[in-house]
């Protein structure tokens, strides 16, 4: 079968690879829609792991449920892609996202698992949950970012009337600042190197406002705006830049939700956090529970995800959508991939 395969920094291939076969009671999926995410950037943009079929968030239809008793040939499912040993702490907490095995053998993220990025694809049993007749399949590829959006939130514990910042106006960042509404905030902005992304967010009403984050006038903007800073920050990039930014954005004693994923240590001023005691906490990926009430909230359409997608292309786009979403000229926050089209 036709797929789409990294081959070098920046470079995807399109390659046949075998049809997967059901086993070790793994569930078989016909994938129908798959997404391209900010993670799945940093992979491209260092070339590692080479030769991954990457596509961690998806939908499809079961066509062989393996050790799934509950599931039938036909139903339409998505799936946390995480591999959790299902025995440590974390796990037994029901915190299996930082589980220490959680990405070592994950869906769309490490060589042994394909992801999306195919028309097939195989799946642990136990983190696959079935799509609502009321989600659309370009939906069901949509809960996974929706997820880590919440997760985060649910970490910021944001009160009515917290001003809160979002830094950086991708997906998981236009998420997060919706949930952030959602949850009472009186004042959301998002800070954004790129202007088409930052008007995006104020266009879409998920923020109150944009905040050039590369000008000079950056905090002292912040600092009129919040009479002395943010209570709450979500910090969507992860490079040094914007954590910095976050960390001089809030408020003395807030606090700042870090998201995004630095793949290099990175300097920041933790004189300024310190001074200020600033309270700062990492987020990653999600709970079960988290990913399910995703669900629910979008089959129910009480939020709307779909106003982010961009785009929806076939794999032999992939290279090129890639190339949008990393180019920080273009107002794309999330492209689709159906890897039958």
């Amino acid at each position: 079968m036709k797929c789409v395969a990294l081959e070098d920094k920046e470079k995807l291939i399109i390659k046949d690879i075998p049809e997967p076969e059901a086993r070790d009671g793994k569930v078989l999926v016909d994938v129908r829609m798959s997404g391209i995410c900010g993670s799945d950037l940093h992979s491209w943009t260092s070339g590692q792991p080479k030769g991954v079929i990457l596509g961690h968030e998806f939908c499809g239809v079961v066509t062989n449920p393996g050790v799934r008793t509950d599931l039938k040939v036909g139903d339409r499912v998505t799936a946390l892609p995480i591999s959790p040993c299902g025995k440590c702490h974390a796990c037994t907490t029901g915190n299996p996202q930082y589980c220490r095995e959680t990405w070592a053998h994950a869906t769309g993220l490490s060589v042994d698992n394909p992801g999306g990025l195919a028309p097939k694809i195989t799946l642990r049993p136990d983190m696959v949950m079935k799509v609502p007749d009321t989600m659309s399949d370009e939906e069901g590829a949509m809960v996974e970012p929706t997820a880590v959006g919440l997760h985060a939130i649910h970490l910021a514990d944001i009160k009515v009337g917290d001003k809160v910042l979002v830094v950086g106006g991708g997906i998981i960042g236009l998420v997060s600042a919706m949930f952030a509404k959602k949850e009472g905030a009186s004042f959301v902005a998002v800070s954004e190197t790129n202007p088409l992304r930052g008007k995006k967010a104020i266009n879409l009403q998920v923020a109150d406002k944009y905040y050039d984050a590369t000008s000079q006038d950056f905090l002292t903007q912040v600092m009129q705006d919040t009479q002395g800073g943010f209570d709450i920050v979500i910090e969507c990039c992860g490079n040094a830049p914007a954590v910095t930014s976050a960390i001089m954005a809030t408020r003395p004693g807030g606090l700042i939700v870090l998201v995004g994923v630095a793949t290099e240590p990175i300097a920041i001023p933790t004189v300024m956090a310190v001074m200020s005691e600033v309270t700062m906490k990492g987020a990653i990926a999600y709970t079960k529970e988290e990913f399910q009430t995703c669900i629910d909230l979008i089959a129910n359409k009480q939020i709307d995800v779909m106003k982010f997608v961009d785009d929806i292309v076939g794999l032999d786009d992939v290279q090129h959508a890639y190339e949008r979403l990393a180019s920080g000229k273009d107002s794309a926050v999330k492209i689709l991939v159906n890897p039958n089209k």
